[in-house]
């Protein structure tokens, strides 16, 4: 993906997919309370029990598949439509809801839910059915190996120089829905700060007070009220 230098970088993540049904990992009653982060979530995990593995992400998979885009999404994509060429969202979910409302800059640093990858080749693409420990690669064949495209624990988050060469570049980070929790995402507002850039998060609740500013409630309405007052 090829993305000039955006003026707002825009961090989201699962708080801003929350209202469109998609769990986050500290919903109380959510898809996730019912795994081991161990098992489902970790090369090793995956190595020790890929039909379990695999029954998850299914299980996410067509969660995906209902799920539609809030106005949250709409409202970004919006955005950039209003101003293209200088929003970048940069994304900790695997779903697809911010390209299902119409952005186009967007990276998922932790990969996507509906692609697959082999362990064998490398391989990697578009995936909306179940897999399973007998899919066999269609690039080289080989049985087992399929795996969701996703970064699990452990292992390193994508699109990392792009990222960081878009805050070095942009004007502003903003900060929607995520918890502040989980680096390197969580370190961006700081690296944001120490370059000179505005920062604003938008959340239920504050995380950081690297933010010059922040916004809160429930992502639909914060974040269309935000982008109507930027382009306004």
């Amino acid at each position: 993906m090829s993305i000039q230098t955006p003026r707002i970088v825009i961090l989201t993540g699962a708080g801003v997919s929350a209202e469109s049904g998609m769990g986050t990992f500290r919903d109380k009653d959510g898809l996730w309370t019912k795994y081991d982060l161990e098992d489902v979530a970790t090369p090793e995990g995956f190595a020790r029990n890929p039909a379990l593995v695999h029954a998850f992400y299914n299980e996410r998979r067509r969660l995906l598949h209902q799920g539609e885009p809030n106005q949250a999404h709409f409202a970004l994509a919006e955005l950039e439509q209003r101003l293209p060429g200088e929003i970048l969202i940069v994304t900790q979910n695997i779903d697809n809801l911010h390209e299902k409302a119409g952005s186009k800059n967007v990276l998922h640093m932790h990969g996507e839910l509906l692609k697959s990858r082999c362990e064998k080749c490398g391989e990697e693409r578009h995936c909306p059915d179940d897999l399973s420990t007998d899919r066999a690669c269609p690039a080289c064949g080989h049985i087992g190996g399929m795996r969701p495209a996703v970064v699990w624990f452990g292992e390193m988050p994508l699109h990392m120089e792009q990222i960081d060469d878009a805050l070095a570049g942009a004007e502003q980070f903003v900060s929607i829905g995520t918890s502040g929790q989980v680096y390197p995402a969580a370190g961006y507002v700081q690296i944001a700060r120490t370059i000179g850039l505005r920062t604003l998060e938008l959340n239920l609740e504050a995380t950081s007070s690297y933010f010059d500013a922040g916004r809160y409630g429930p992502a639909t309405e914060i974040v269309p009220a935000w982008v109507k007052e930027l382009i306004s």
